[in-house]
């Protein structure tokens, strides 16, 4: 059991160290793009499923609210949080059109609208993601494996290059964290200004 949880351990920080490599600058080059966003009072959306749902819920809740920053909540919606809307949507038009709905009646251009999909093939957040992309908004995916579909698409993609979900989720939270706290960086460089 010892040496299980030792080599989980191992193939975490493998993941995580790949990810450092490999994603460095697109993370940065998506901070600046955010923070612009941002500063231009646009809003940012994010949606996923599963993990990925919870994910999106925690991303928002730290642009909402703060990471480690007092400041002012920044403009973030997630696409998962409303059961009544989700399900409404899910029963009258199905589930593939339960993020696109929204941002059929939320998303403006130059809006961000970040899908999170550990398999980059998820099929309601590709629909959602093409129809802002016709709208005009900036596109992200927070992906793994090969990025999918979905990571050939979108404006920005953050493809964590494993086949293990678990250690994908591990590193797309990582990378959720370091967003946040270069976006109030950003932001706000003498840290509070409320």
């Amino acid at each position: 059991m010892l040496g299980r949880i030792h080599q989980s351990f191992v193939r975490h920080r493998q993941v995580v160290d790949l990810v450092s490599e490999q994603l460095s600058s697109a993370i940065a080059e998506s901070v600046d793009v955010i923070v612009n966003a941002i500063q231009t009072e646009k809003k940012i959306f994010v949606m996923g499923n599963g993990g990925s749902a919870a994910d999106a819920q925690h991303f928002v809740a730290e642009l909402i609210g703060r990471f480690k920053v007092e400041r002012r909540p920044l403009p973030a919606i997630s696409l998962v949080d409303n059961i009544a809307t989700l399900t409404a949507i899910s029963n009258d038009y199905g589930f593939d059109k339960v993020f696109s709905r929204q941002i059929e009646a939320l998303a403006r251009p130059g809006d961000v609208v970040f899908g999170i999909s550990t398999s980059g093939s998820s099929e309601n957040v590709l629909s959602a993601l093409k129809l802002a992309s016709k709208k005009g908004c900036i596109t992200f995916g927070l992906l793994g494996r090969d990025g999918g579909a979905i990571g050939l698409f979108v404006d920005h993609p953050l493809i964590v290059a494993d086949d293990d979900t678990a250690r994908i989720q591990e590193a797309h939270i990582t990378i959720i964290h370091i967003l946040c706290e270069l976006i109030e960086k950003k932001l706000y460089p003498s840290g509070a200004n409320v």
